[in-house]
């Protein structure tokens, strides 16, 4: 179980800095990047990460205390890091950030190769995110694939004075009528979401993490969510499926209440606005993100530097802190502000620490079926 240490950063949302469009051409033009990197000299390392997560201070620091320049493409979405991957094999890049669940396919794929633990500073690494999905993001292999970024949730986003719970709401309450056409969900999670709830009241064929190993099994639950969710469509006021929209449901398109991650939250709170963050009574959705090495990096030593200096208390700390995330060193939360020690404790009050659901491992097969439930359910 995670450790009860760890503290939330709430601060602004890294995600609804950039627009996804600006985020889309990054990755499209990650390819001439690559071959500009091509002859990367050994003082350089070639980063491929999430939008906006990292502040240009940040780098500065980091190239002080090593003396090791940056090399930041950005991306969007997981699916976005896949392609390019895949595209080149493997190749371009040094460090690679996946969230924790997505490790599989790269695995899978041949994309990232096992890391070395005696180069990383594994014991200052908390317990909970060191873990993973699946054992060290290992995905049964034994071997350890991804040193822990940073960990956050996707729980419930309310309007304290339109829409106002306390804790025991549940992810099915989103459901009842009187949320109609102010629920904000992301597609698949939303769905994820459903299941949870049918799980917990006993209504699925099987239970709803059986289906991330059995296909058979996968596509019964998940008819089932599909039933229910399409028969309860009209509580939706706003799909999302980045920050920027998420972040718009609730400034423009007039939602209330729905599925978001602590980021939006964060972002929406720093701006005034008068929203809570809360976990389900079923359990906050859990998600790691982490440093992963691609199977064809060219700069290893560089590669397991900029791991392990994430893994330093004041600079994990540091790193967390204009997010909305919580750090994943020992000793960080010292060094965070005080603002996230209250936003942590309204979002996770009582038991919620010990009820969060970790994202299990999403193989290829998964991905896809359950992005075809998706699009199912955003056109019917």
């Amino acid at each position: 179980m995670i450790d009860k240490t760890l503290s939330a950063a709430a601060a602004f949302n890294r995600r609804t800095l950039l627009k996804s469009a600006a985020a889309v051409g990054l990755v499209a033009g990650a390819g001439a990047l690559v071959s500009r990197r091509a002859l990367a000299s050994s003082g350089e390392v070639r980063v491929f990460a999430w939008s906006a997560h990292f502040t240009p201070e940040l780098l500065k620091k980091f190239e002080a205390d090593t003396g090791i320049k940056v090399a930041l493409t950005e991306y969007g979405t997981n699916d976005e890091l896949l392609n390019q991957l895949k595209a080149t094999n493997g190749e371009g890049f040094d460090v690679v950030m996946p969230t924790v669940d997505r490790v599989a396919n790269y695995v899978e794929l041949g994309l990232v190769q096992p890391l070395d633990e005696k180069k990383l500073k594994v014991d200052n690494m908390l317990s909970g995110p060191a873990a993973g999905t699946g054992g060290k993001a290992g995905v049964g292999t034994g071997a350890r694939y991804m040193s822990p970024a940073d960990w956050g949730t996707e729980a419930i986003l309310f309007d304290k004075k339109k829409a106002p719970i306390e804790y025991g709401f549940s992810l099915g309450d989103l459901w009842k009528d009187e949320y109609k056409g102010k629920v904000s969900v992301r597609g698949h999670s939303g769905l994820a979401g459903v299941g949870r709830y049918l799980d917990a009241e006993g209504k699925l064929p099987h239970p709803f993490l059986e289906g991330f190993a059995d296909e058979t099994k996968m596509k019964a639950i998940w008819d089932e969510i599909l039933k229910f969710a399409v028969a309860h469509k009209g509580n939706i006021g706003k799909f999302w499926s980045n920050g920027n929209e998420a972040t718009a449901a609730y400034l423009v398109e007039g939602c209330t209440i729905g599925q978001n991650w602590d980021e939006t939250a964060a972002a929406l709170i720093k701006e005034k606005k008068d929203v809570g963050y809360l976990a389900p009574k079923e359990g906050a959705f859990a998600w790691l993100e982490g440093y992963c090495v691609p199977a064809k990096a060219a700069n290893l030593d560089q590669a397991y530097a900029w791991m392990n200096w994430f893994l330093e208390p004041k600079n994990s700390a540091e790193y967390v802190a204009p997010l909305a995330f919580n750090p994943v060193a020992k000793g960080a939360d010292k060094f965070l502000p005080e603002s996230a020690s209250k936003f942590f404790a309204d979002a996770y009050p009582k038991d919620a620490l010990d009820k969060l659901w970790w994202w299990p491992a999403q193989a290829a097969w998964y991905v896809g079926k359950r992005n075809e439930y998706q699009d199912k359910f955003l056109a019917a």
